[in-house]
Parts: structure tokens; sequence; C-alpha cells
């Protein structure tokens, strides 16, 4: 498996991922000790979608964060660039539409869906503007997008400790339970060169999205940005 590089040229970052599909959820639980879950039902909380609503869920990976919305009567469309995680979420739940698709030049037809969520995927794409300017234009005028991404945590000592755990504890934890160390060190560092919160509001609001909001969890560690087609 190639080790990803922060240009995240998008062939590299796929085929990281296609190597870690297997463990993947295994590793987030252990390395976030058990955190992610809770992230996730954050997150669709912060849909708001109700059963028929049609959602888009980008980077989804292995369907994790597609599961509840589906179990809970959403038209749910789980879409990754990634073929080996695709395949880890058809074999787990095959009644689930799986889509391969780049975030920067989704297949789908504009105004397709009721909201948008990508979770801890936004980060690895290459061009961010584009992917946030293409899931505005797929959803639908006063539909809502949510994106749940690793951030910066708010209090300095809390930082420095959560910083060397990226850069030191992580790589060795993963090497425990998935082996893959390269892709889990490129991961933390993309983690650490992310922007911050309001500067990832802003490009929300630069990318055409309305009525951005962000709510921090586990102290920063991770952020929820909302916003809103505008009608």
């Amino acid at each position: 498996m190639s080790r990803a590089s922060l240009d995240k040229q998008p062939h590299e970052v796929a085929e990281m991922f296609d190597g870690i599909a297997s463990r993947y959820d295994l590793t987030n639980d252990v390395m976030s000790l058990g955190q992610d879950r809770r992230w996730r039902a954050a997150t669709i909380r912060a849909l708001g979608v109700q059963a028929g609503d049609r959602v888009l869920d980008l980077a989804a990976g292995t369907g994790t964060s597609s599961v509840p919305l589906a179990d809970a009567g959403v038209d749910v469309v789980p879409c990754d660039f990634s073929y080996g995680m695709l395949a880890v979420g058809k074999r787990r739940r095959p009644d689930l539409g799986f889509v391969a698709g780049d975030a920067t030049r989704l297949p789908f037809a504009d105004e397709s869906f009721d909201a948008v969520t990508i979770s801890f995927g936004l980060r690895n794409v290459v061009d961010t503007d584009a992917a946030l300017r293409e899931m505005l234009r797929v959803t639908r005028p006063g539909g809502r997008l949510v994106v749940c991404e690793f951030s910066h945590a708010t209090l300095a000592p809390f930082r420095t400790v959560y910083e060397n755990y990226l850069m030191r504890a992580l790589p060795v934890i993963a090497r425990a339970v998935s082996k893959e160390t390269d892709a889990y060190a490129y991961l933390s560092e993309s983690i650490r060169s992310w922007p911050d919160q309001r500067a990832l509001g802003h490009l929300l609001r630069a990318a055409g999205w309305r009525d951005v909001a962000y709510r921090n969890l586990s102290g920063g560690i991770v952020a929820l940005h909302r916003g809103t087609r505008p009608l």
C-alpha cells in the first residue's frame, strides 16, 4: 500500500483507503476510545432528516454513517472513491446502494438530495472548494449540509496533549490494530494541517452555503459545521 501525501492526489488517497478498508472501523473505534460513535450520532441529529428524505453520505467508506440513516427509513446514498471501502460496506449491508464517486465531480443531478453529509472525509479531498460547490449543486434549495471533521482543540494545554497523541501514539496504536502505520501517519498529519473551525466556516460561505455555523465536540477535537443552500 502506498503512503498518501498531503497534496492529496485522489489515486493515492483511494489506494491508501483500499489498503485499510477491512479493519478501518475497528481501528477508528480503538483510536478514538469509542468517541467516533458519539460524533457520528451527533452528525445524524444535526442533519435533522426524516424517513423518506433523500440524503447523500459522502466519504461514506464502509457505510458506518449510512446504516443508522437507512435503519431510520431515510433514503441514503453512500458514496466514496475507495472501491475497497465500498466493497467491505456492500458485503456488510447489501441492501444499501453504494456508489463510487469523486466529491469534486459528483455523479448526481442538480438538486438531487434533501441533505448532504460528509464525516471525516473532507480533509482528504484534493480540492475542498470544488467539493463544497458540488455538494451545493446536488442539494435542493433549502437543503442542509453537515460536515463532521477533525478540528483544533480549543484549550491550549489540551491541544498540546492531543497533538502529541496524533503524532506519537496514534501510529503506534494503528500498528497494533491494523499494521498499516503509513496510512495513519498520513491521517494524523492531515488532521494537524486542516483549517480550524472559523476557517472552514469561511470556506463553506465562499462556496455558496448560507446560515453557516459550527459546534465543537470533545473540546474541539471534532467540529460539526452546518450550512443551508439558499432558496
